[in-house]
C-alpha cells in the first residue's frame, strides 16, 4: 500500500512573496494538524528556525523545489481561525504586500518565536528548583549569569536542536519574556487613593485628632472632615477615596494631604488600574436618548435592513457615543461580538471609563502598547470565546486582526482620522477600509461616525453605497461655538501682536479664566521652535540622516529630528561661519506653554503633545487634571482634538491656521477643516456659547468661510468639484510607489527605468518620478511615482500589470533598489 505524503503550505514571518510548502513527518498524525496552527520550520541558510503558520493542508508535491520536513507542531488547537486567514488573503492581495507582512502585523510577538529571538528572565517570576523541570532550570540559571540569551545559545546549553516547544511553555508560564518586551511601551494606569491610617481609624483617637487640628491647623481639619463625610469610613471598613476627588471637593491643596500623611493621620496609596484584568462590573444603564438621538438610532436600524454600512454624520457634541451604546446593547443581546475602532487608543481614557459603566467586564482593550502577555490573553479569550469575557473589543488599527468568529457590528469612531492609515512598515492598510471587508466576511454591520466625514465616505453615502444618517443638533441644547478670525498681518501692522498672541486672544483668555472656565490653545507643532538659523550666514542645522531641519526642544535643551530621533546639543555658535548669532524661528507647543505663562502667571497651565505624554501615566494625569479643573489652560497639538469631552471649556484658540492650509497635499483643505472644526467642538456648554479664535494671515481663504458657518455640506460640494476637475480621490485610486537607495546616483536611473516600465502599460496615468518634500530619511534617498487609476478600472487587472513591471525591474541591474507600494496613499 502506497504511503500518501501530506504537505503543508505555511506562512513564514518574513517578507517573502509566497507561502512555502513543507512535508508533514510520518510520526505526526494528520488529524493533529489544522490550518491556523503554528509549526517550527527551517528556512534559508544557517539553519534558522521560524514559527510558521499553517495555511493549507494538501497532497500535492511542489513542482520547483524539494520540500523539507517540519520540525515540530507547536499548538494543540489553531491560534488563527479561518475567518482571519480569509481576511489576511484579501489584505495581501489588495494592499500588495507579502503574507509574512500580514502575519507579523497580526500576531502578538509572543506567538511569533524565531531563532533570532532573544530571551530574558521575567523579574516577577519566582520558583523553587523542584517546581521546574531540569531543562527549564538550566535556562533560568543561565539567565541569572547572562541576562539575555538567544534561542541558538539556549539550544547549545541544552544540547537540543528544537527548543521551541520548551520556550513556548515557559512564555505561557510567564517564566521568561521575549526580546520585544524589554522596552515595554505600555504602562498600566495608576491612581492615588487616600485612606485613614490604622492609628487614626478609631473614633476616640479621631476625636483627639480633631481637637488638636482645631487649635493649630484648621485647613487640615476641614479636609479631614470632608474625607469622613464622603467615605463614611466608620460604616464600611477600609474605605478610601481618590486623591484628586478629595482635593476637588475640599478645595484644599495637595500639601494639606502631605501634612496629614506626615502626622500619621492619612495614608496615601497608589493602586494600579489594569484595563484587562480588573474586575469592572456594570454600574449604569444606558442613558435615555434625546428625541434627535432616538430618531437617528431608529434610522440606522432601518437602513441596516437594506445596507450593511451607515455613515452617521453628527456634529460635535451631538451624542453619537450614546447611539453607539444602544446599538452595542442590541448586538450583545443577540450574543454577537462588537469591534469599536478608535484612531488612537492612548487618547480614549474617557470613552473606556464611560463604556465600562455600561458593559463592565465584557469590554476588552487591544492595542500595541499593551505588553505581550496581555495581548495574548485578549487574543485567546476572543479565539476561544472564554465565557463571553470580551464580547466588545475597543482598539486601534491592530484590533482588526483579532480572531473574531461571531462579529455582529463594527463601529469606526472619528472615521476621518488619518491615524487609521498604516504608512510604515507594510502592510500599508487603512483600518476603515479593511474593516468594511472584515464586516462583509462576517456578514456584520458597520457604523462610520464623524462630525467631519472624509470626502470618500461622504461621497459613498451620497451615491448610495452607504446609508446616510445625520444628527444636526448638540445634545442638551449646547450651542455651537462662535468662531472669530484674527488677521495676524493686520494685528502686526497695528502692533497688537504680543509675541504669538493677538490682543483679542489674550483679552478673551483673561475673560474666560475670570469666569471660572477653561481654555484650549491649539498649535499643531510640537517642540519649542521648528528650526534654528544663523542671522549672519543663514545656516540652519539639519539632521545628518534626513533632509530636514532639527527642531529645538527646550526641556531637553537639544535639537532633535522628528523623523529618525537624531539629536544635537543646542549651540549659540554657528558651525558654518563661527559667529555667535543663532536665533530660534517659529513656535511649537513648548514655546506657547512658556509664553502664555508670562501673560497669565497665576494660571495653571498644562501641555498635551507627544513629548509631554511619554512619561508613565502622563496622558491620563493631564486629562484628569483638566477634567477636574485643576488646569485652566491646556496647550496641545491635534491630540486635544480626539476623543475628549470637557464640559467647562469656554474658549479655544488656534494659534496659526496657515500651517495646515498651505501644506503641499491635495487633502490640505479637507484636513484643515476637520482639525479646526474638531478642536472648535471642544468649546461651549449648556446655555452658554463657547468661542473659537482662529489666528491666520488669510481670514478670507475659502475654507475659513465654511469653518466659521459650520457648513460641512457646502465645503463638501466645493471640495468634491475640485477633486473631480483635477482627478483626485474619490474619482480615482492613487497608488504611491516609493524607491529607496543609499546613493542618489543609483536611485535616479532606477526610478526612471521603473517609470518607463509602468508607462508601457499605464501611459499618462503615471506621474513622476519626483523627490518628495523630504527626499532623504534614515540615510535612504527616496523618489515617488504616483499611479492614478480610474475608479471603474479593475484593481485586480491593474495589479497584474504592476506585478509584471516589478518582476522585470527586480531582474534588472537596479534590483538593489528597495521598492514599496502604498495602495490608497492618502
Amino acid at each position: 500500500m502506497a504511503v500518501i505524503t501530506t504537505y503543508l503550505d505555511v506562512i513564514l514571518p518574513l517578507a517573502v512573496q509566497n507561502t512555502y510548502t513543507y512535508v508533514l513527518p510520518s510520526h505526526i498524525a494528520l488529524d493533529t494538524v489544522k490550518p491556523g496552527m503554528r509549526v517550527v520550520v527551517q528556512f534559508g541558510k544557517g539553519n534558522k528556525m521560524y514559527a510558521a503558520l499553517i495555511k493549507k493542508i494538501h497532497f500535492n508535491h511542489p513542482e520547483k523545489y524539494t520540500p523539507k520536513k517540519i520540525e515540530e507542531v507547536l499548538d494543540a488547537k489553531p491560534v488563527v481561525n479561518q475567518h482571519q486567514l480569509l481576511f489576511w488573503e484579501w489584505l495581501q492581495e489588495y494592499y500588495m504586500c507579502t503574507p509574512g507582512d500580514i502575519l507579523t502585523a497580526a500576531l502578538p510577538t509572543a506567538l511569533r518565536i524565531e531563532s533570532e529571538t532573544k530571551v530574558l528572565k521575567n523579574p516577577q517570576f519566582t520558583y523553587h528548583p523542584q517546581e521546574v523541570n531540569h531543562q527549564e532550570y538550566l535556562i533560568l540559571e543561565a539567565l541569572e549569569i547572562q541576562p539575555i540569551l538567544s534561542l541558538q545559545e539556549i539550544s547549545k546549553i541544552l544540547n537540543l536542536k528544537n527548543v521551541y516547544p520548551l520556550i513556548k511553555k515557559m512564555v505561557e508560564n510567564k517564566a521568561i519574556l521575549l526580546e520585544e518586551e524589554i522596552n515595554e511601551k505600555y504602562k498600566p494606569r495608576k491612581e492615588k487613593y487616600i485612606r485613614l491610617t490604622e492609628y487614626a481609624a478609631n473614633e476616640k483617637t479621631l476625636q483627639l485628632i480633631f481637637s488638636e487640628l482645631e487649635k493649630k491647623a484648621f485647613k487640615q481639619l476641614e479636609l479631614l472632615i470632608h474625607f469622613i463625610q464622603q467615605t463614611k469610613v466608620f460604616e464600611y471598613s477600609k474605605k478610601e477615596m481618590r486623591k484628586n476627588r478629595l482635593l476637588k471637593i475640599s478645595g484644599a491643596s495637595a500639601s494639606i494631604i502631605s501634612q496629614l500623611v506626615k502626622k500619621n493621620i492619612l495614608q496615601e496609596v497608589e493602586k494600579e488600574t489594569n484595563r484587562i484584568a480588573a474586575e469592572t462590573h456594570k454600574t449604569e444603564e444606558a442613558k435615555k436618548l434625546s428625541d434627535a438621538q432616538y430618531a437617528a438610532f431608529c434610522e440606522i436600524k432601518k437602513h441596516f435592513l437594506q445596507k450593511n454600512t451607515v455613515l452617521l454624520h453628527g456634529i460635535t457634541s451631538s451624542g453619537k457615543t450614546e447611539i453607539y451604546v444602544h446599538l452595542i446593547q442590541e448586538q450583545i443581546k443577540m450574543g454577537k461580538q462588537v469591534l469599536y475602532l478608535l484612531p488612537e487608543i492612548a487618547l480614549t481614557t474617557q470613552l473606556i471609563t464611560r463604556l465600562k459603566k455600561y458593559f463592565g467586564n465584557t469590554i476588552g482593550i487591544y492595542h500595541s502598547r499593551f505588553n505581550e502577555n496581555e495581548r495574548v490573553e485578549i487574543w485567546n479569550s476572543v479565539l476561544h470565546k472564554t465565557q463571553n469575557r470580551f464580547q466588545i473589543i475597543i482598539g486601534a488599527r491592530s484590533a482588526l486582526f483579532l480572531p473574531y468568529s461571531n462579529l455582529g457590528l463594527i463601529i469606526i469612531d472619528e472615521e476621518h482620522e488619518t491615524s487609521f492609515k498604516q504608512y510604515d512598515p507594510a502592510p500599508r492598510y487603512h483600518a476603515r477600509d479593511a474593516a468594511l471587508m472584515l464586516a462583509n466576511q462576517h456578514n456584520a454591520k458597520v457604523v462610520l461616525g464623524s462630525a467631519t466625514p472624509s470626502i470618500e465616505s461622504y461621497f459613498n453615502a451620497t451615491k448610495g453605497k452607504y446609508a446616510l444618517v445625520e444628527l444636526n443638533e448638540r445634545f442638551g441644547g449646547v450651542l455651537l461655538p462662535k468662531i472669530i478670525f484674527c488677521d495676524i498681518a493686520e494685528e502686526s501692522r497695528k502692533k497688537k501682536m504680543h509675541s504669538h498672541f493677538s490682543a483679542i486672544l489674550l483679552d478673551e483668555i483673561k475673560k474666560t479664566i475670570d469666569n471660572g472656565e477653561q481654555v484650549i490653545l491649539f498649535q499643531n507643532r510640537r517642540g519649542y521652535a521648528p528650526f534654528l538659523m544663523c542671522q549672519t550666514c543663514g545656516h540652519v542645522p539639519e539632521c545628518k540622516n534626513c533632509d530636514i531641519s532639527l527642531t529645538y526642544h527646550k526641556l531637553k535643551h537639544k535639537l532633535i529630528c522628528h523623523l529618525c530621533g537624531y539629536s544635537e546639543t543646542m549651540t549659540q555658535k554657528c558651525p558654518a561661519c563661527g559667529n555667535v548669532n543663532m536665533n530660534l524661528k517659529g513656535f511649537g507647543t513648548e514655546k506657547i506653554e512658556e509664553e502664555i505663562g508670562v501673560f497669565f502667571p497665576n494660571a495653571k497651565i498644562a501641555r498635551l503633545d507627544f513629548d509631554s505624554t511619554r512619561a508613565k501615566n502622563a496622558y491620563y494625569n493631564i486629562i484628569t487634571d483638566f477634567e477636574e479643573n485643576n488646569v485652566q489652560i491646556l496647550v496641545g497639538t491635534q491630540m486635544v482634538t480626539k476623543g475628549l469631552d470637557f464640559d467647562n471649556v469656554g474658549l479655544v484658540g488656534i494659534l496659526n491656521a496657515d500651517n495646515m492650509l498651505y501644506f503641499p497635499d491635495f487633502r490640505a483643505n479637507e484636513r484643515s477643516l476637520q482639525l479646526m472644526q474638531q478642536v472648535a467642538g471642544r468649546a461651549g456648554r449648556k446655555n452658554k456659547q463657547g468661542k473659537v479664535i482662529i489666528q491666520t494671515y488669510n481670514p478670507k481663504h475659502v475654507i475659513m468661510n465654511f469653518v466659521q458657518k459650520h457648513q460641512y455640506k457646502a465645503f463638501y460640494n466645493y471640495e468634491v468639484e475640485q477633486r473631480k476637475t483635477y482627478q483626485y480621490p474619490p474619482f480615482c485610486r492613487i497608488l504611491k510607489i516609493t524607491l529607496k537607495h543609499h546613493k542618489p546616483e543609483c536611485l535616479n536611473p532606477a526610478a526612471d527605468y521603473l517609470t518607463l516600465l509602468l508607462k508601457n502599460d499605464f501611459g499618462s496615468r503615471v506621474l513622476g518620478p519626483e523627490f518628495p518634500v523630504i527626499s532623504r530619511v534614515h540615510n535612504l534617498y527616496q523618489k515617488n511615482i504616483l499611479l492614478k487609476i480610474e475608479k471603474n478600472t479593475s484593481v485586480k487587472y491593474s495589479r497584474t500589470f504592476l506585478k509584471k513591471a516589478f518582476d522585470t525591474f527586480l531582474e534588472s541591474k537596479y534590483r538593489s533598489t528597495r521598492i514599496s507600494v502604498d495602495v490608497d496613499a492618502y
